[in-house]
Parts: C-alpha cells; sequence; structure tokens
C-alpha cells in the first residue's frame, strides 16, 4: 500500500528494535533490560531484535547479559567479535541486522561507543524503537536526540513501546513514518481536530 498509494499512509510497519549497552551501562540494569526486552513477548513489535555492545565492556558485560537469554531459550547470533567472546553464538550475517524474528533470536554486534549505535541504527533500523542502557546522561542525551525513531528510550525496556502503556487506552498501531501520527497510536492519535472559532464581527485585513 505505501509503495502505490498517492497519499500519505498510517502503517504499522516493522519492528527492528535496538538495545544498545553503553560502555557506562549498569550490568544489573543491562541484564534486565535486555532479557526482558527480548524475552518478554518475542513476537510483539517493541521486541529487542538487535543488541549493540561497546567493545570496551565485552569482558565484563557480555557473557552474563547473553548467558541470561541462552538460559531464557534465546538463539544469539553474533558478529565475529561477539562469536570469539562468546562461543556459544551463530554467526550472524548482514541480513540478520536488518531482520524482525518476532522469535527467540537476537542478532548481537560489537561497536565503539554512541556515534557507532548510531550509525548502525540509522543503516539497518526501521525507526521504531531504540534504548540505550547507561549512567551517561550525556551519551544517554545524544543517543535519544540523534536518532529518528518513532520511540526513544533511556535505560528502559524496548517492551515499553506499547500504547496501552503510554496512557492511551488500546493500541491501534504504532506508526514509524512522518505523517499522520506517529509512535504509539491510540483512538485519540488517529482522529482529526475540527476548529471552532466564536468571533463578535472581527475581519482580517
Amino acid at each position: 500500500m505505501q509503495k502505490e498509494a498517492r497519499v500519505a499512509v498510517l502503517a504499522h510497519l516493522e519492528g527492528v528494535c535496538h538495545t544498545y549497552v553503553h560502555e557506562k551501562a549498569d550490568l544489573a540494569k543491562a541484564r534486565a533490560l535486555v532479557l526482558n526486552g527480548k524475552m518478554r513477548r518475542t513476537g510483539v513489535c517493541g521486541a529487542t531484535e538487535t543488541m549493540l555492545i561497546d567493545r570496551s565492556i565485552l569482558s565484563t558485560h557480555l557473557r552474563p547479559i547473553l548467558d541470561d537469554l541462552a538460559k531464557a531459550g534465546c538463539e544469539i547470533r553474533g558478529d565475529g567479535e561477539i562469536r570469539a567472546a562468546y562461543p556459544q553464538a551463530k554467526p550472524a550475517s548482514e541480513e540478520d541486522w536488518r531482520t524482525e524474528y518476532l522469535d527467540a533470536i537476537i542478532a548481537v554486534r560489537a561497536i565503539d561507543g554512541v556515534e557507532d549505535a548510531i550509525t548502525h541504527i540509522a543503516t539497518y533500523g526501521s525507526q521504531h524503537t531504540e534504548a540505550i542502557v547507561t549512567e551517561d546522561k550525556g551519551a544517554a542525551e545524544r543517543f535519544l536526540s540523534a536518532l529518528d525513531s518513532a520511540i526513544v528510550m533511556h535505560n528502559a525496556s524496548t517492551q515499553f513501546a506499547d500504547g496501552g502503556e503510554f496512557g492511551m487506552g488500546a493500541e491501534i498501531g504504532i506508526g514509524t513514518g512522518k505523517l499522520h501520527a506517529r509512535g504509539p497510536v491510540g483512538v485519540e492519535q488517529l482522529t482529526i481536530f475540527k476548529y471552532v472559532l466564536r468571533g463578535t464581527g472581527q475581519t482580517r485585513p
């Protein structure tokens, strides 16, 4: 429909969502947020599909996070550095970075900092939901402001990408485009406005 339409189409599209574990991430938070983001409900559009992690914390953060996922029944696909540090991971292909699995599968990539995370997400993501795990407020603000996704989060699970959680009542969908509504869409976001002007005889010069 989007390819053929000659007007804007409100689309509930792919959720290629990312959780980025920054070098200043609290390990307990990272473990909880990645596990919940991926495994709470794997078939929802807000499920984490790719985890990005800074190279500087591979030795401290990677194994505990991936062990949690593996114990929960998640298949892990990693790049070369991830597989070297965590041999149980299967090799990730280029296509994995673009894939919405909607299943107990996660792609994991080692990167160098916030700018690398932003570049990866801008290249492979679907502009749905992205999360950063960090105690560094400056890094969090850079991530939140630079990404052009419908929902961006700091120290929260991507599974919060839901109209009900946003206080909108029953969710109709999550719009990833720019028109008409963007992000979680409830009835109020889907409807249009009517403007009522009441005058006392004013004219416009």
